[in-house]
């Protein structure tokens, strides 16, 4: 089939993929089945992979997720619903319980109480309550605001109209997760591909009289906002919520000791098979209220609670061929592509293989029989090969020395704190000179932690290099929209999306600016820090001479592997120019802190010794929560020295010498009322 061909035959596909689409999302009506719908979008990334020529902004390998139907409202939730972060192994587990007991500054010897809780592979829920009456029913959403799907909620049996019970708070958002039996689903498997899918195709249908013909179930697991209950615990929350009138597992249990946890994971992963509803592991939290206030979030997830997911599936397939993907910050990534099987539902066709010394350890070739694994939602991996099925004249894999892109020598960093060289072999040039490397910088910069560019996804980003529309990020606001518009795949519609999208992210942080960058080893904490500390863009700019660089030795949190990619990042003329262009075209928010009126408000401070009771990083949080600021160095700039155990002396006499008041532990507790 010539390309001309090909590419009509790919452009139908599409077209008839977003007709599924816009019955199903838009007026709640499916056309296909699930296992067609899900066999289309197969066809289309499999065309994608095979012919590069191949792309449209309306592939389902650009659209991540879907928009929220036009059919719902949008309403933000009061209190994010947030995800959680996976363990897999007990490693993961006593690595987990390890970073609770140092936030808490505990010994080691510490027991702390877990609410063990199976978790329900379903579809999450927020149910709103105000003076026991059901009022408001959300959908997860995107964590931050979920569709109106109340009066299909009121459908479902498990949830009760109104609460009659005498504790139950003013208002509180009850959440959890609605689900199908699996005994219910068999009547639905000729409509649905499994009960997780008829679950949210049916909370989805415009008509509540529709849903309420599905054999929705409910079950509920937490809360979100509440005003005036009085619970200190999960187990006692979960007590509650049957006296209530909610259904909650039967598997809930209260546990202490990692040893006690695994035993309760591999009852019940024995257990799954025999339950009539899917569980796909365990969510264990910090069953202590109080202790989950002090242990708070990081990012997008709690400190208190991990999702313990059950031992992967896995399958054997064909090595097919071994790929170098090339990312952000030059690492080469080796790609197996093997032949495509199901694993756990998913059709995998990609597995990674981690670096050079994995393929080494394991003497991965093209051509061999592997083993695949694919663990909840970890990138599949290979875990063993099959030597004896190996073709006799089969050649070991060498890893490339130049880079695949550019050709510029491949290398590994020496690592100052093992001593040894990272196992990743990375392209070794700076800036845009690597076109694989500038093409996942502008990915980064367009993410959603960064610019958060709506509807500027990957594919979009290949495609518009590859038309020469955009070689650096400032590009994105100087884009020709007119040469888009006749673009195949966009429209006038699509292109003033586009555009409308593009001049909203204009005005920007610093923090999410300094991040949008990719400079390496800088994360959104590491931006923060520098925000917090640089103030303005000017000052950022600054960076690019060497003394002010040196400025940062002193900033808490930054360290010398920072600072050296730092100076990597402005000694490159490319680097430098696309931040002076990007100045030009955004408007860059200066960091002014926080500007709320707490009991701290326009007050410095610094730490020196250890802490009682409370580790480094509450303390400064509960600081900064209440207004006031950190600052990393003695100076006149600082109001309160606070010291514990064996603090340095050389700060302390500095402290006396600008007499800047030193308080104890217990002196600076009484500053917030504790």
């Amino acid at each position: 089939m010539n390309e001309k061909l090909l590419k009509k035959e790919y452009l139908k596909k599409i077209s008839q993929l977003q007709k599924y689409n816009l019955a199903y999302y838009d007026k709640s009506n499916p056309i296909v089945a699930d296992s067609d719908y899900d066999k289309l979008k197969r066809e289309i990334i499999n065309f994608e992979k095979k012919y590069d020529f191949l792309k449209s902004p309306n592939s389902p390998s650009s659209i991540v997720g879907f928009k929220p139907s036009k059919n719902f409202e949008k309403i933000k939730h009061k209190v994010p619903m947030l995800s959680l972060s996976n363990a897999f192994d007990e490693e993961d587990l006593i690595n987990f319980e390890k970073r609770i007991i140092n936030y808490l500054d505990k010994k080691s010897d510490y027991k702390i109480e877990y609410s063990a809780e199976p978790k329900i592979d379903g579809i999450s829920a927020s149910l709103t309550y105000k003076n026991g009456i059901f009022v408001t029913g959300l959908s997860r959403g995107d964590g931050k605001e979920g569709e109106d799907i109340t009066e299909n909620l009121k459908t479902i049996k498990d949830i009760p109209d109104k609460i009659v019970g005498k504790n139950f708070p003013e208002e509180i958002d009850i959440r959890g997760e609605v689900f199908i039996k699996n005994s219910d689903f068999k009547k639905l498997s000729d409509k649905f591909a499994n009960p997780r899918n008829a679950a949210s195709g049916s909370l989805r249908q415009k008509n509540p009289d529709e849903t309420q013909k599905i054999p929705l179930r409910f079950i509920a697991y937490t809360f979100g906002f509440q005003k005036n209950m009085q619970v200190k615990s999960q187990t006692e929350f979960l007590k509650n919520l049957e006296k209530w009138g909610f259904k909650v597992n039967q598997f809930n249990k209260k546990i202490t000791s990692i040893k006690n946890l695994l035993e309760n994971y591999k009852f019940l992963e024995q257990k799954r098979d025999e339950l009539d509803f899917d569980i796909d592991g365990i969510v264990y939290k910090v069953n202590d209220f109080d202790l989950q206030k002090r242990l708070g979030n990081v990012a997008n997830a709690p400190r208190w609670a991990v999702a313990h997911k059950f031992s992967a599936n896995s399958g054997v397939s064909k090595i097919l061929n071994i790929e170098i993907q090339i990312g952000r910050t030059g690492a080469l990534t080796p790609v197996a592509k093997i032949r495509p099987i199901n694993i756990g539902g998913v059709v995998v066709s990609n597995a990674t293989l981690h670096n050079e010394d994995e393929i080494k350890r394991k003497d991965i070739r093209i051509g061999d029989i592997a083993t695949i694994e694919r663990a909840g939602d970890v990138i599949p991996h290979i875990t063993s090969i099959e030597i004896k099925k190996r073709d006799k004249n089969s050649k070991k894999f060498i890893f490339p020395i130049k880079c695949p892109s550019c050709g510029s020598p491949t290398i590994k960093d020496f690592n100052l704190v093992t001593k040894k060289k990272d196992a990743v072999r990375r392209c070794s040039s700076e800036g845009y000179e690597c076109e694989k490397i500038s093409i996942e910088k502008i990915k980064h910069f367009v993410s959603k932690e960064a610019f958060n560019i709506e509807g500027f996804g990957k594919k979009i980003v290949e495609n518009f290099w590859n038309l020469n529309l955009i070689k650096f990020p400032q590009d994105i606001f100087k884009l020709n929209y007119d040469k888009i518009k006749d673009l195949d795949g966009w429209g006038s519609q699509s292109v003033a999306n586009l555009k409308y999208s593009i001049n909203s992210r204009k005005k920007i942080s610093l923090e999410r600016f300094v991040y949008s960058l990719g400079i390496r080893h800088i994360g959104l904490e590491n931006a923060k820090l520098l925000s917090k500390h640089l103030k303005n863009m000017n000052n950022f700019l600054g960076l690019a001479k060497a003394d002010k660089i040196d400025e940062l030795l002193n900033l808490d949190g930054i360290g010398e592997t920072q600072i050296k990619s730092i100076k990597n990042f402005f000694c490159n003329k490319t680097n430098l120019n696309v931040v002076k262009e990007l100045n030009k075209v955004l408007s860059i928010i200066d960091d002014k802190g926080i500007e709320k009126n707490g009991l701290l408000k326009n007050k410095t401070f610094m730490f020196t010794g250890k802490l009682n009771g409370i580790s480094r990083a509450e303390a400064k949080s509960l600081i900064e929560k209440n207004s006031g600021s950190i600052i990393s160095n003695v100076s006149k700039k600082l109001n309160y020295l606070i010291a514990g155990e064996k603090p340095t002396k050389r700060k302390i006499d500095l402290a006396s010498k600008l007499e800047i008041k030193i308080l104890n532990q217990a002196d600076w507790l009484k500053m917030l009322n504790k």
